[in-house]
C-alpha cells in the first residue's frame, strides 16, 4: 500500500490542480459575461451620444467634413451617396489622420439611409463592401470579412438615419484571455512552492506516526510495557487500541505460560507414579498393575480436559443464539445413565420441561458433561445426583445437586482455579472439570454458584441472563 504522506501529498497536488483549473475556468467564464455587458454597454452609450450630436439639417458637405475626421491611416472612412461611394478631395489645409491606439481598428461607426443603404462607413467596414445594414434595434453578432463584430444599432428619427457601432469579437476574446492568464500566471509559479510547503506539513503532521511505530518496531518479543509517548489527539484512540492489546497479549502469555507449568507439574506426578507401578507389576505385584490402571485412567482424563482448555482458549466466542436448554439436558443424562447404573447411583432431571437461554449449543453441552461428570465421580456409591432445570428470580437456571462430600467454606471461591482439588480425595480427578465450566459460563455471561448441602453435598448452579424465556413445566 502506498505511504501516507505520498497519499497525502499526491492527492492533495490533485485536489489543488483540479481546484486551480476549475477557479481558472469559473474565473474566464464569468469574465466573458461581465465584459460583454460592459462592451454592450458602452456601444449603447455611444451611439446614443452619436445619435444626440447628428444635426437633422445636415448636408453632404457635413458628412464629407465628418468624413475625414473618421478615417485613420491606412483605412479611411467612405462616404457613400444613393449606395455609391463618392471621392474626396484632399485638402491641404486638413492634416492628416492619427491613430491614437491600434485598438481603434477594432471600433468602428456607420450611418445609412432609413431604407438601408449605405450613407457614411468607418474604417475596416468598407475592406469587402459595405457592412450590412441594420434591420432591427439592438444587439447583434455579424460576420464581415472573416470577423465577428459585436454591434449595437439604433434608428434615429430626426436625422432619418441608422447608426451602427460595433466591436470586433476578438477584441472581447483577447481581453478575457489577458485577464484570464493574469489570474492563471501567479497560480502557476505559486504551485511549486505551495507543493514544497504541503510536503513540508503533511511530513511534521505524520512524525508522531512514524515515532510510535519506532517505538513499537523497536521492542524486544518479551518487552510487553505499555505505550506512554506522547501523541496528537487524533492518535489516542491508536495508542489506547495499542496499549489494550498488549495488555490482552501479556495476559494470554501469562495465562499459557501459567498453563504449561501447572500441566507438566499435573502430568509429572501421575506418569511418576504409573511407572513405579508398572515396575512393581513386571516384578510379580497383581495389585500394581490395578493401581497403573487407575493412573492411566486418571492421565487419560488429565489429557482430555486439556486439549479442551486449550481449545477454548484459542476458539472466539461465538455470537450466542436461542437454544431450548432440555432437549441437551436430557440427552447427556441418558448418555451418562450407565455410569451411575455401574455405581447403584440415583440420576434423575427434575424441573421444566422446556427453557429457553441464549447461548452457544455446543459450549452448553461442554459445560453440562463437567458438571455431571463431577458429580458422579464424588457422589458414593447408592448416592444421589439431581440435575434440575427451573426459574431463578425469573432468569433461566441449571442446577446439579450431589450426596458427595461437599467442599471445604474456605475452597468453595477458588475450586474453580485450574488443578485446584480439594486435598483428602478417594477420587481420581485433575482439577479441571470446574474450570472448565467456570470458564464456560464466563464466555455464556452467566454466573456460576457452588454451595454446600445439608448435611453432605454440593450444590452447582449456572444462571443465565435475561433473555426472551419460554417455560413449561
Amino acid at each position: 500500500m502506498i505511504s501516507i504522506r505520498r497519499y497525502l501529498l499526491r492527492t492533495l497536488a490533485i485536489a489543488m490542480v483540479v481546484a486551480g483549473g476549475i477557479a481558472v475556468t469559473a474565473a474566464y467564464l464569468i469574465t466573458d459575461h461581465e465584459l460583454e455587458e460592459i462592451l454592450d454597454t458602452q456601444l449603447s452609450l455611444h451611439s446614443r451620444i452619436v445619435a444626440g450630436q447628428l444635426d437633422p439639417n445636415a448636408t453632404i458637405d457635413d458628412y464629407a467634413r465628418l468624413t475625414l475626421r473618421m478615417g485613420l491611416p491606412e483605412h479611411p472612412a467612405q462616404l457613400y451617396r444613393d449606395g455609391i461611394a463618392v471621392p474626396l478631395p484632399v485638402s491641404s489645409s486638413e492634416s492628416g489622420p492619427k491613430l491614437y491606439h491600434e485598438e481603434e481598428l477594432k471600433l468602428l461607426l456607420g450611418f445609412w439611409n432609413a431604407d438601408g443603404s449605405p450613407r457614411l462607413l468607418e474604417g475596416k467596414w468598407n475592406d469587402a463592401g459595405p457592412f450590412p445594414a441594420p434591420s432591427e434595434e439592438g444587439f447583434r453578432w455579424e460576420s464581415y470579412d472573416g470577423h465577428r463584430w459585436r454591434v449595437f444599432s439604433m434608428f434615429d428619427v430626426a436625422s432619418d438615419t441608422w447608426i451602427s457601432m460595433g466591436l470586433r469579437g476578438s477584441f472581447h476574446d483577447e481581453v478575457v484571455e489577458r485577464i484570464t492568464w493574469n489570474n492563471l500566471l501567479p497560480m502557476l509559479f505559486l504551485l511549486p512552492l505551495l507543493l514544497w510547503l504541503m510536503s513540508r506539513i503533511i511530513r511534521r503532521g505524520i512524525a508522531p506516526i512514524q515515532a510510535l511505530s519506532s517505538q513499537v518496531q523497536g521492542r524486544s518479543a518479551h518487552d510487553l510495557r505499555q505505550i506512554d509517548n506522547a501523541v496528537p489527539q487524533e492518535l489516542n484512540g491508536l495508542r489506547q487500541s495499542l496499549n489494550d492489546f498488549i495488555a490482552r497479549l501479556k495476559e494470554t502469555l501469562e495465562r499459557e505460560r501459567r498453563f504449561t507449568a501447572d500441566a507438566a507439574h499435573e502430568l509429572r506426578t501421575p506418569l511418576a507414579a504409573l511407572r513405579i507401578h508398572l515396575d512393581n507389576a513386571q516384578a510379580g505385584g497383581e495389585q500394581s498393575l490395578q493401581k497403573a490402571y487407575v493412573g492411566v485412567e486418571r492421565l487419560q482424563r488429565v489429557v482430555e480436559q486439556l486439549l479442551i482448555l486449550a481449545r477454548l482458549d484459542q476458539v472466539a466466542i461465538t455470537p450466542p443464539a436461542t437454544i431450548d436448554l432440555y432437549p441437551i439436558i436430557a440427552e447427556l443424562v441418558a448418555e451418562l445413565w450407565p455410569l451411575a447404573e455401574e455405581r447403584d447411583q440415583h440420576l434423575r432431571l427434575t424441573g421444566l420441561t422446556r427453557l429457553e437461554i441464549r447461548a452457544d449449543e455446543i459450549e452448553v453441552g461442554i459445560l453440562f458433561r463437567n458438571l455431571l461428570d463431577n458429580a458422579l465421580r464424588y457422589t458414593p456409591e447408592s448416592g444421589q445426583v439431581e440435575v434440575e432445570l427451573a426459574l431463578w428470580e425469573g432468569l433461566p437456571q441449571l442446577t446439579v445437586r450431589d450426596t458427595g462430600p461437599g467442599l471445604p467454606e474456605a475452597l468453595l471461591d477458588k475450586v474453580t482455579e485450574r488443578f485446584r482439588r480439594a486435598s483428602g480425595q478417594g477420587t481420581t480427578g485433575s482439577g479441571l472439570g470446574l474450570s472448565i465450566v467456570s470458564e464456560l459460563a464466563q464466555r455464556q455471561n452467566a454466573r456460576l454458584t457452588l454451595s454446600n448441602l445439608t448435611p453432605n453435598g454440593l450444590a452447582v448452579s449456572v444462571t443465565w441472563q435475561k433473555t426472551s424465556i419460554k417455560t413449561v413445566d
